[in-house]
């Protein structure tokens, strides 16, 4: 039996989309509507809060683990997309999509890690 990486884009995909359906929409809420309606000071959200949680170790995790599952569902999301729009070139979507995903992956840990 020939060995598949099946799986393991599967469980990116399945892991980015559980992540974007429960957690964004209260993501959402608390910025777009928590502050709006006063239920949260703006001082909360500001720039050098958000500075701090990027300079935090653990928040630096906080930023990259979910980021790094949605753009691997999303990569995977638009090669699926691109096979229903009559893409039959699968191999190359492929590529494409998940070298897409890999450079973006490889930009993040840039940004948040080394930089």
């Amino acid at each position: 039996m020939a060995r598949s990486n099946k799986p393991i884009v599967w469980g990116l995909f399945a892991a980015g989309g559980t992540l974007s359906a429960f957690i964004f929409p209260a993501v959402v809420f608390v910025i777009g509507f928590g502050v709006t309606l006063g239920f949260y000071s703006p001082d909360v959200f500001s720039y050098e809060r958000m500075q701090a949680l990027a300079a935090n170790p653990l928040g630096k995790l906080c930023l990259f683990a979910p980021t790094f599952l949605i753009i691997w569902h999303a990569a995977h999301r638009l090669r699926i997309t691109a096979h229903d729009f009559g893409i039959r070139a699968d191999g190359l979507v492929a590529a494409l999509c998940y070298g897409s995903a890999a450079v973006g992956t490889v930009a993040m840990i840039y940004a948040l890690f080394i930089a």
